[in-house]
């Protein structure tokens, strides 16, 4: 293919496209690009919003009726098992997660399951989305 404009010829025409960077801006996706980059990983990466909601939101709000913590320790533990994943081979990894739930109630972590895709953005550039089983 020479082009964007071959691809219509070889798999049809395309009906709609929702970008990497539309769902950023929607908010359907989280970039935490910046702090991945700090924490040694090189390509772009986003999480979902139910990751984000599940495993790194946490407000004033949730350490006081719950157990102090803050959002940034959370996305630090995320990225730093999605490091350790990383090792695996594959387009796509599986991997663990401790976090307390975000539910008002609990005080003990409980372990969550992410997935963590490597694929091509916007522009054909390898980033990593972060979801859970199931997401697309």
């Amino acid at each position: 293919m020479s082009d964007k404009s071959d691809i219509g010829s070889i798999s049809g025409e395309v009906i709609s496209g929702y970008s990497r960077a539309q769902a950023i801006e929607d908010g359907a996706l989280v970039d935490v690009s910046e702090t991945a980059l700090k924490m040694g990983i090189k390509f772009p990466v986003a999480v979902t919003r139910a990751v984000w909601c599940d495993c790194i939101e946490w407000s004033d709000e949730d350490s006081k009726r719950q157990i102090p913590q803050d959002e940034t320790g959370r996305l630090r533990v995320v990225l730093t098992m999605l490091r350790c994943a990383a090792t695996q081979d594959g387009e796509e990894v599986i991997f663990p997660v401790v976090r307390i739930p975000r539910d008002g109630k609990h005080m003990l972590p409980r372990c969550a399951t992410l997935v963590a895709v490597c694929g091509p953005g916007d522009d054909a550039e390898p980033v990593v989305t972060v979801m859970q089983p199931g997401e697309d």
